[in-house]
Order: C-alpha cells, then sequence, then structure tokens
C-alpha cells in the first residue's frame, strides 16, 4: 500500500514539469509584447483558447502540436483598424453590402490579422444585416465603426444627405450593438457643413466610444486645427494622416517639410493618428519627414477594399515595412498594429499576450532581401528587409500556417469544392 503511493508521488513529480494539457506551445521565438514590456526570446503556450504560460524553456512533451519559431518574432495577433468587409455582389452599393468591400478572411490569417474593424461601412438601417451577413460568420474577428450616415458607406446621394445623418439614432444603435460597435465613423462627406462630425461625436457620446474622421473633401479643404481643437474629443481619431490631396489639409507643411506645430499639440491633447492607407491616402511626400522627426502613427491600419489590396497598399505587412523602412522602431511598428489600437477601440482584452487573454497570435518573419516599396505616386524606398507572416493562431487554433513549422501539422478541413 505504502509503495503503491510511492510510485504514485515519484510519477507525479516525474511529470510536474511537462507540458500538462497545452493544445500548442510555441518555441525558441522572440517574443514581443509592446503591453507588457517583453522583448526576448521566450515560448508561448496554449490551453482552452487562451495564453497558459509565457516563459523561457517550457517543456512542450504532451503537447497537442509544437512550433519551432526560432529566429521569428512572436507577436499577439495584429488588428487592422480601417478595413471594408461588408461585402455583397451589387456594385451599385459601393461598400455597403456591395462589391467594394471584400470578405475579411480572405486577408486577414495570411497577413497575421486576427481582428479586424470595419471603417463604417455600415449605418444604423443595415448594421443588422452586416452582422448577420459577415460578422456573425467570419472566422476573423470583425468589430465595427457605425457610419453616421445611416446608408453607410452605398455611395452619391446617400453619403451626402445631412439629414441621414442622425447622431441620437447612431448612438442608439451603438449602444444596442456595444460588445461589436467599437466607434462612430466620418467618411466621405463633402461639403463646408461640420454636421457629420458634429452628429458623430453626439453619437460617440451617447455610447462613449471615439469617432474616426476621414475628410471627404471639399474646396478649399476644412481646417484640421478646428477640427481637432473645436470639434473632436480626446481619444477621436484622425485617419489617413499621411494622405496629400488638394481636397484635405496635410499634417505635414509642404514647404518647411516639418509636422505643422498644431498638429503636435492636438496628439498632446489625445487626437489620433491613424494611417488608413488606403488607395490614395498615403503619400511618402507626408510620411517620410513626419517618421524621420519622430512623429509616428499611433496606429498603421490598411484602408483595405476592393481597390486598395492590388495598389500600392497591398496588406497590412507591406504598410508596416514601410514604416520599418522609414526608419520607425520595429518595437514601435508592432506596437501600432497591437496594443495601440486595442486601446484605441476600448478593448484591452486584444493586442496583448498576458496569461489567460484570447490566444490570437502572430508568427513573423523580417525577411531580408532587395525590395521596392512605393507609394500611389511612383515614388519608392528600396528596403532590405520586409515582414512576413509564418503563421496565425486565432483562438489558439492555428488558421495560417506558411511552410507547415507546426508539428504535427494539422490541415484544414477540405470541402467539396
Amino acid at each position: 500500500m505504502y509503495r503503491l503511493f510511492g510510485v504514485v508521488v515519484l510519477l507525479c513529480a516525474a511529470f510536474s514539469g511537462r507540458a500538462q494539457g497545452y493544445s500548442l506551445v510555441i518555441k525558441g521565438g522572440t517574443v514581443v509584447d509592446p503591453k507588457n514590456n517583453i522583448h526576448e526570446v521566450m515560448d508561448v503556450a496554449v490551453t482552452d483558447g487562451k495564453i497558459a504560460k509565457v516563459a523561457k524553456d517550457i517543456d512542450p512533451r504532451g503537447a497537442t502540436q509544437v512550433v519551432d519559431a526560432k529566429g521569428m518574432l512572436v507577436v499577439p495577433g495584429l488588428i487592422d483598424m480601417h478595413t471594408h468587409v461588408f461585402f455583397g455582389t451589387d456594385p451599385s452599393r459601393a461598400y455597403d453590402g456591395g462589391s467594394a468591400s471584400i470578405p475579411p478572411d480572405v486577408f486577414s490569417f495570411r497577413t497575421g490579422v486576427t481582428t479586424v474593424v470595419d471603417a463604417g461601412c455600415s449605418g444604423w438601417r443595415d448594421f443588422p444585416a452586416f452582422k448577420r451577413d459577415v460578422i456573425d460568420v467570419a472566422r476573423t474577428r470583425v468589430l465595427a465603426f457605425l457610419n453616421i450616415g445611416s446608408y453607410g458607406m452605398r455611395g452619391t446621394p446617400y453619403e451626402q444627405d445631412l439629414k441621414e445623418m442622425d447622431g441620437k439614432l447612431t448612438g442608439a444603435v451603438a449602444r444596442q450593438y456595444r460588445d461589436i460597435v467599437v466607434g462612430i465613423k466620418v467618411a466621405h462627406y463633402s461639403g463646408p457643413e461640420w454636421t457629420p462630425v458634429d452628429e458623430a461625436v453626439k453619437a460617440g457620446k451617447i455610447a462613449n466610444i471615439p469617432v474616426m474622421i476621414d475628410f471627404g473633401g471639399n474646396n478649399p479643404p476644412l481646417s484640421i486645427r478646428e477640427l481637432f481643437f473645436d470639434h473632436l474629443r480626446p481619444g477621436d481619431i484622425f485617419t489617413h494622416c499621411f494622405g496629400q490631396l488638394l481636397t484635405r489639409e496635410f499634417i505635414v507643411d509642404t514647404t518647411t517639410h516639418a509636422v505643422k506645430p498644431f498638429v503636435l499639440e492636438a496628439r498632446q491633447r489625445g487626437i489620433i493618428f491613424d494611417v488608413g492607407y488606403g488607395e490614395i491616402s498615403f503619400a511618402y511626400s507626408q510620411a517620410i519627414p513626419a517618421v524621420k522627426s519622430g512623429f509616428y502613427p499611433n496606429s498603421i491600419s490598411t484602408d483595405i477594399h476592393a481597390h486598395s489590396m492590388n495598389g500600392s497598399m497591398r496588406d497590412i505587412l507591406n504598410c508596416m515595412s514601410k514604416f520599418l523602412a522609414m526608419g520607425m522602431p520595429a518595437n514601435d511598428v508592432i506596437q501600432a498594429v497591437t496594443w495601440n489600437p486595442a486601446r484605441q477601440i476600448k478593448h484591452e482584452d486584444l493586442g496583448h499576450l498576458s496569461v489567460g487573454a484570447g490566444a490570437d497570435i502572430a508568427v513573423l518573419q523580417i525577411e531580408k532581401g532587395a525590395f521596392g516599396l512605393y507609394d500611389y505616386t511612383g515614388y519608392k524606398l528600396d528596403a532590405t528587409q520586409r515582414f512576413v507572416c509564418a503563421m496565425t493562431v486565432r483562438a489558439g487554433r492555428i488558421v495560417y500556417d506558411l511552410n507547415g513549422i507546426a508539428k504535427p501539422l494539422v490541415l484544414p478541413r477540405v470541402t467539396n469544392h
């Protein structure tokens, strides 16, 4: 009896250091977790869809899958805070259930993205359809900015109709779907009125969420100084911050090539500057002098849609690579696609690898070579490195594995198509 008890004790001791039910252990990668100030070689263990342990030399024996990430970066799943994913087949509806938007699962996992935020494709009238047709069925986590226009980004004349911009109704719907709607969006309005911005801020106050501003354009351009100090609140977001279009005021003075002093003051006040790269909404002529002066974007996002994804934007990794090439430190680049956007949309459950957090993970490589990173104007940076996604883990499951580095390799379920 006592001998049997002793054997049990010895067995328990022998197995105490082993992986106890880990579904996944990622070994030997450089963990970069800005929230927790981690940048060192460590292992990450996952159990039941959650981060179970982040430490050196986690014993992989007993784990269901093991990944050798030596020489790679292990980071929180990327958050693309400006996307257009309310896709459909009606070209007349533009981004609002139309063909200009794209399915989130088409581009997300292959680029390390586990969370996308739709930037105002739907308004309060059609958000339920967006939720039913896209959000509820996507494998990617989809959150949303609700457009101040009731019909979302349906195109002209809908996006120019001031009567359909109702802060109270928009705020009420945002509160109803508070687990998904993370902000209010102003976009594409062309006119001198401040009504879209003011109604959006009204909605933001009702739902206690930020506003994202995309100035559609006016001639002469509306004052961004007035926008920052007279209309927006700390925590509100100015997207397309490095755009240089004639119908919008720029943040960098094209004569002095310096960030305008009031823009620096706005940042100190709490205004958030988001890239929102898009098709023509990013220019090196704005970004290079800003980055060289130390003015980094708070968040790097793509504004990905059916047109921008095949232009100079490509995807979020391409955008990240451009900022790396301009001199933004790699840690700051990673923070701008993980912890920063998580805080900006008030989802601090995302964007980090804390024990107990959902296991959304991207395994990235910084590939060496000769790469041409150009903007829509044709200006090109000759770069020697770029980000590549080797693996993506969503809610604890490997959903993308570029080179089959997981052991054992578990293939996605095959359909009949």
